[in-house]
């Protein structure tokens, strides 16, 4: 079960992971105000990050932008919005990979130069697919792990590089305004230095995951976003003292953190090239260079993994909501994974985007979709609060302008401008992305057309979910999502012992819910310590119990005024097949439920089948 600090690891792993090619990325456009860039960048990540903050506490469903665009607009808004979320991870996974060769090639120089870059990240692909397809699963731990050492290393460059390096003058060097960068070279730096900030996807489609959403979904992202904005404001910094901008034989200026090996820069390992600078020597050196090298290849060798998950999972969910062939969503009868998701958005056209080896043109196409994406959630939470303006929150980001009645949210206001005005930066300034951008999209929607009205025969806008998958001649439910709510009680024990058995013999995955719920004279997001502390209690019992069986558990605490509309609104989120509950029976009285009040109304709402285990007459 993913907690904050789970949460965490993973996203820094993608955020993280970019400063290995984001600084070389964005010093070839900004030069000397790279550490401007990417403050101005971070300041737009902040808002962004409380943009998804509320709306992934509000729907903790896999999904992020294309789910707030679903409850805030259409099924058509929801679709351009995943589209965009899928073209961020296809060059999520080909930068990430197209990388990892650079930061080896201590070890074999050509891996730094095409081809052996191009060939050296497409085995990489082609590995991590073929492990995503046999159904290999993270060890949460090791990302933690790694994420601090990776974490711990950066800030370990830093102070290595303000001690020995670290020269004023020369950062006042380095910058000629509207000369060096020109003013079209530091606006489209601006976008293309928000890729440092990308990767607050990966949180949202890992909430269905985690167990308290309100507590955990805001601290991850806050964590995330300080150690981010921590690096991104010092290291460029170190990396222009060690490696300044100077006129080349051209007369342009250049810092070899922007130009590639065959100008003897370092574009492609800029984070080795700042270690081969930092005026160290001899085997202190050498040993540095090899374990930054390792560290690197590691990270991004993890990125481009959290790449080939989000970008099955976002697969998965677009064709559960029929906007993509519902084939997209069957699973592989022996690995129960998504195969064909993963070979196609993942492996092939992944590895077609990787083939040409031009890193500007990864980095333009990623802005192209994250700037997109971003806008729509901004969008989305601005048109929610409008919307349900007497809806109770749990999680309200801030800041906020209360006026006519409606909390404005501010950060989302201003985020959504800073990444529409970015994006249509990338559109405006560089041809062969907007090309290729707008080329996707239009390549998305005629599919979404042509699939909606020829197959499903539903209007563009509406919401239509696909069908529990049916096997066989007796039409036996194939049970992917069970969910069952619990308490401390005899009758919850053989709910859950039940769920099990089936969980274990279908291959299916239990979701086990614990509802606090909230009185009607107290906020729903009050301070409930005690009875959330017993209900973490009763999840981890049950968790306990169920992987006993062997099955695969994911628990949710979950604050409500009603237990039983919360748990078919839970069943309805996870487009579970089963709900299985325990519950006393009681003695027949006309008018009185029979199973009590709760289970009476998960049995007549529920979207899925409901199964009570009933315990003797109370």
């Amino acid at each position: 079960m993913l907690g904050a600090p789970a949460l965490f690891a993973t996203a820094y792993g993608n955020v993280g992971s970019s400063i290995y090619y984001a600084l070389g990325l964005t010093a070839g456009f900004a030069l000397g105000l790279t550490p401007l860039v990417f403050l101005i960048a971070g300041v737009i990540f902040a808002a962004t990050a409380a943009t998804y903050a509320e709306g992934t506490v509000r729907y903790p469903e896999a999904g992020g932008s294309s789910s707030f665009a679903r409850h805030a607009f259409n099924e058509l808004v929801s679709f351009g919005a995943a589209w965009a979320q899928m073209l961020n991870y296809v060059i999520t996974i080909a930068i990430s990979a197209f990388f990892v060769p650079h930061y080896l090639s201590i070890f074999w120089e050509p891996l730094n130069e095409n081809p052996w870059d191009v060939i050296g990240g497409t085995a990489v692909i082609v590995f991590l697919v073929a492990l995503n397809v046999v159904g290999v699963r993270e060890a949460a731990r090791l990302n933690i792990f790694l994420a601090v050492v990776d974490f711990a290393t950066q800030v370990l460059l830093v102070l290595l590089g303000f001690v020995l390096i670290f020269d004023p003058g020369t950062l006042v060097g380095n910058v000629e305004f509207g000369v060096a960068p020109t003013w079209s070279q530091f606006l489209l730096a601006i976008p293309v230095g928000m890729i440092a900030y990308t990767g607050i996807e990966t949180i949202s489609n890992l909430a269905e995951e985690t167990r308290n959403p309100v507590r955990d979904v805001p601290a991850s992202i806050r964590l995330v976003a300080i150690a981010v904005f921590a690096i991104y404001l010092t290291l460029p910094v170190i990396a222009l003292s060690a490696l300044p901008v100077f006129r080349d034989a051209d007369g342009d200026y250049v810092t070899k953190l922007g130009l590639g090996p065959e100008e003897g820069g370092f574009e492609n390992d800029p984070v080795l090239g700042l270690v081969e600078n930092l005026g160290l020597s001899g085997g202190l050196l050498h040993a540095l260079q090899i374990y930054v090298g390792i560290l690197a290849a590691t990270i991004l060798f993890i990125a481009t993994n959290a790449g080939v998950i989000g970008a099955s999972r976002i697969t998965y969910s677009m064709a559960t909501y029929r906007q993509l062939p519902e084939r997209f969503r069957r699973l592989h009868p022996r690995f129960k994974t998504p195969w064909l998701s993963l070979v196609v958005f993942a492996g092939i056209v992944s590895i077609a985007v990787i083939i040409p080896g031009q890193t500007d043109f990864l980095g333009t196409m990623y802005t192209f979709g994250a700037m997109l994406s971003f806008t729509i959630a901004h969008v989305a939470v601005i048109a929610l609060r409008f919307r349900s303006r007497d809806e109770e929150l749990q999680f309200r980001a801030r800041p906020n302008l209360r006026l006519g009645g409606i909390d404005w949210p501010l950060f989302a206001v201003f985020g959504g401008l800073g990444t529409a005005i970015a994006w249509l930066v990338v559109v405006v300034q560089e041809p062969l992305t907007r090309w290729a951008g707008l080329g996707w999209l239009a390549l998305g929607f005629a599919v979404y057309v042509v699939y909606r009205k020829r197959f499903v025969r539903s209007p563009l806008g509406e919401t239509v979910r696909a069908p529990a998958l049916v096997l066989g001649p007796s039409l036996t439910l194939d049970y992917r999502t069970i969910v069952v709510p619990v308490l401390r009680t005899a009758e919850s024990e053989e709910a859950l012992v039940a769920a099990a058995r089936l969980a274990a013999q279908k291959g299916a995955t239990v979701t086990v819910l614990n509802v606090v719920e909230v009185p009607l004279d107290l906020p729903l997001d009050a301070d409930l310590r005690d009875a959330e502390e017993r209900a973490e209690q009763v999840l981890d019992d049950a968790q306990a119990l169920l992987e006993s069986y062997g099955v695969r558990v994911v628990t949710r605490l979950i604050r409500a005024r009603s237990a039983g509309a919360a748990i078919a609104q839970e069943a309805d989120r996870r487009n579970a097949e089963l709900v299985v509950m325990g519950a006393p029976r009681r003695r027949g009285r006309s008018g009185t439920p029979i199973f009590g009040r709760t289970v009476d109304y998960v049995l007549k709402t529920s979207p899925a089948r409901v199964l009570v285990a009933a315990g003797q007459r109370a």
